[in-house]
């Protein structure tokens, strides 16, 4: 399976706010073809603050608004629910696999509300959310990881991606994607994590 278009626009769309590129989150907006923006669009600009902080969403918010914004949100958009921890463990269990236990014990030593606040609000509020399903959300994990040069994260992702159903040539297409949009560096270092956990 490759990835389609729109993949693209949303991995590209991901790493431009991740890395607070307004000009390509302007020129995204620009060309968006006819149906988009949509709802897939809405949850990617809605998940990109897990990895890059509100202040960038805010921003990203702003640009996008300028240009005729994200459509409006379904009322099934809005869910209005608190953080949901059974549900965002399940996901971490599935995205972590045999390594979940170590990856928690290591949140909590580190702090113990932090390690809630990644099972329940990035997990269990954020990255299962309905609109985006857990490959493609994964997906866009690995190409802003790749883009904070974060290689120890990205690993565990690229293997989370493929457990939820991506493929690895999807892995290295999402790459390719937004290889202008990352430093060539990391790019590199990127493919080379690919290649060695999610083969």
């Amino acid at each position: 399976m490759s990835l389609s278009d729109r993949d693209r626009r949303l991995s590209r769309l991901f790493v431009a706010v991740v890395v607070g590129d307004w000009d390509e989150v302007a020129r995204l907006r620009s060309a968006a073809p006819s149906g988009e923006p949509d709802r897939a669009w809405r949850e990617t600009v809605l998940q990109a603050h897990v990895f890059a902080g509100f202040p960038r969403v805010v921003e990203a918010y702003g640009v996008l608004g300028a240009l005729g914004g994200l459509g409006e949100p379904a009322p099934d958009e809005t869910l209005g629910e608190s953080e949901n921890a059974a549900r965002g463990r399940e996901l971490f269990e599935r995205i972590y696999g045999d390594h979940a236990e170590r990856v928690r014990d290591f949140l909590t030593r580190s702090h113990a509300d932090f390690a809630a606040w990644i099972e329940g609000h990035a997990y269990g509020r954020v990255l299962t959310r309905p609109g985006l399903p857990a490959d493609r959300r994964e997906l866009l994990a690995v190409v802003a990881l790749a883009a904070l040069g974060q290689d120890r994260q990205l690993a565990s992702h690229a293997r989370g991606a493929v457990r939820c159903g991506a493929t690895p040539a999807e892995l290295r297409e999402a790459l390719e994607a937004v290889r202008d949009l990352v430093a060539a560096e990391r790019h590199e270092r990127a493919l080379r994590v690919i290649e060695k956990f999610a083969p």
